[in-house]
């Protein structure tokens, strides 16, 4: 990677201060972007790293945020996100967005200041490490000048290879020293393996046949491991080859929408006609993906069913249950290459499962045909999502927020996975904004949407002045069921008065007005259609704020919270 850094013109590399030499070490690793909200701990660093060329700085409203729009960026561009920081309460607003970035393994790197180590008294000071090892997230204390470049790669060789947050907590008056002995910096990436795709033994992929060979009703589930080796095309085969169904995992939802015996999602999301059919399997082949507790909902998705699982790191146990019966490692695409040219070596005819009339079923049936009734004003979010899904074009970014109304958005059909955006494993709201916005970043040549709750929407609202700030042209729907949806819906179902969940709709529209963004307020599907021309034709940010009924409830809700009473 060569990547030319800024240094001052007729400046010796000796009489930079180390904050300059540490900007420069994040160029040399390829950083782009920046997201940041400036203190005394990191505001030199951050002022150095955007004189370097090629460098966007974005500065945001609030810390969480900062690293919640680079996990946006990280997903969206397949870069390290990075963010920075000031050290303390700048440090410790981040251990949400640590965790989440922990647990869905998106790797970025932070740069935060950290306590001057020659102050005999600092009104911010705290132990970092610990805070940050708290998360999951892995902690270098920057308290060697001789290896202070050292620990910046060693931060993106531990983000890239093991796919997880890094911060790098740099003492404030450190980085104001010479650094001693500088330099040419040699980039992580020099260091990374270059190992290729895992093979598979030729012994487990025979064990893998015999068992497709021996199913009648099999469903494969392809997973983040099909979308990065690119093995689409061969999932398709496996399931035509035995005449069987092709379902995904949530981030993936939509890769087999064209396909007429495409299910959707597996699990928790999964349509009526989804879950009926997953009943029927009796083998589920899992291919790039490691079967959450999600994934299986709670492990009765298919309870009558063997699992054969590809993938390049096999884990047999995860969320207290047993992943499969059969193991391939191998990489997505060269395993299911393998296993379909044995099948195909053997000559085996496809089940009689698919029919012109389950086909007929799979497109025309709605994903939960439950009936609600809608008060007045409001809308079934349902109603509302097949509205959005109607005029939103299907090349446009989704990004998918979290709580109760998550279900309902993911239902969207025939978008490719590669436009759709979640990260959901820490079941923390307030991050939607934040992603859309690291999104937008990441692909400015395309149209961002966030669809989100408003409860989570709210956590970080400030967020709107930064989209405008930084000219980001952002479509923010938000299903306004004016409370948090996930608690009323679970203190109906045990009983209980659900009034602390509840605070009104008010008017969010009028928010984003505040910030000199467009706002509307939509209480009729034919708003919607109304509404796209001109957001198309603005030049600003824009919030529908969606009023929909607090009556109608998922059915991930409804199976994990039966009424009581």
């Amino acid at each position: 990677m060569n990547y030319a850094v800024s240094v001052p013109s007729g400046v010796a590399l000796e009489e930079l201060p180390t904050y300059v030499h540490l900007a420069r070490a994040f160029a040399r690793e390829g950083v782009e972007v920046n997201f940041t909200l400036m203190g005394d701990g990191n505001m030199h660093w951050a002022t150095a790293l955007a004189e370097q060329p090629g460098v966007r700085t974005y500065h945001v409203r609030h810390e969480h945020c900062a690293l919640a729009m680079a996990m946006g960026y990280s997903i969206a561009s397949g870069k390290v996100g990075v963010a920075s920081v000031t050290c303390g309460p700048g440090l410790t607003q981040l251990s949400t967005a640590l965790a989440t970035a922990a647990q869905a393994r998106v790797p970025v790197v932070v740069f935060s200041g950290d306590t001057p180590i020659n102050a005999s008294f600092y009104n911010q000071r705290i132990d970092q490490g610990p805070v940050v090892t708290a998360t999951g997230a892995h902690h270098i204390a920057c308290t060697s000048m001789k290896r202070m470049l050292e620990f910046v790669r060693e931060a993106f060789y531990v983000a890239r290879t093991e796919r997880r947050p890094v911060v790098l907590s740099v003492p404030y008056d450190m980085q104001k020293q010479k650094l001693p002995a500088p330099h040419d910096y040699v980039p992580s990436t020099d260091y990374v393996p270059d190992t290729g795709p895992v093979a598979p033994h030729p012994a487990y992929v025979e064990k893998a046949v015999d068992a497709i060979a021996s199913a009648r009703r099999v469903v494969v589930i392809a997973g983040r491991g099909v979308l990065r080796s690119g093995a689409q095309s061969q999932c398709e085969e496996l399931a035509d080859l035995c005449g069987g169904m092709l379902a995904t995992t949530l981030p993936e939802r939509g890769m087999f929408d064209h396909h007429p015996f495409g299910i959707g999602i597996a699990g928790g999301f999964s349509r009526d006609i989804g879950k009926e059919l997953f009943a029927q399997a009796d083998l589920v082949v899992a291919v790039g993906a490691s079967l959450h507790h999600f994934t299986v909902d709670g492990g009765t998705l298919f309870p009558q069913a063997r699992v054969l699982q590809i993938d390049a790191h096999p884990v047999g146990l995860k969320n207290g249950r047993k992943v499969a019966d059969l193991f391939l490692e191998a990489d997505a695409k060269l395993g299911l290459g393998a296993v379909i040219a044995g099948l195909k070596e053997r000559g085996i005819a496809p089940s009689d499962w698919r029919t012109p009339e389950l086909a007929r079923r799979i497109a025309e049936e709605p994903a939960d045909s439950t009936e609600f009734e809608i008060e007045p004003a409001t809308l079934d979010p349902r109603e509302a999502v097949l509205a959005l899904d109607r005029v939103i074009p299907k090349d446009w970014e989704i990004v998918s927020g979290s709580g109760h109304c998550s279900y309902f958005h993911a239902q969207m059909r025939g978008r490719r996975p590669e436009h759709f955006h979640t990260i959901r494993e820490f079941g923390a709201i307030g991050n939607g904004l934040c992603y859309a916005i690291g999104v937008a970043v990441a692909r400015p040549d395309s149209q961002v949407v966030l669809i989100d709750g408003d409860g989570g929407f709210m956590m970080h609202a400030q967020e709107l002045e930064t989209a405008r700030r930084h000219g980001l042209k952002l479509l923010l729907c938000i299903l306004n069921d004016g409370a948090f949806g996930s608690e009323i819906h679970k203190l109906r179902a045990d009983g209980l008065d659900d009034s602390g969940a509840i605070f009104g709709r008010g008017d969010l529209g009028r928010i984003a007005e505040g910030f000199g963004l467009r706002g509307s307020v939509v209480t009729d599907v034919g708003q919607i259609e109304a509404l796209i021309e001109p957001f198309k034709a603005a030049d600003v940010a824009e919030l529908w704020d969606i009023h929909i009924s607090d009556r109608v409830t998922s059915p991930t809700m409804r199976k994990a919270h039966p009424k009581k009473h």
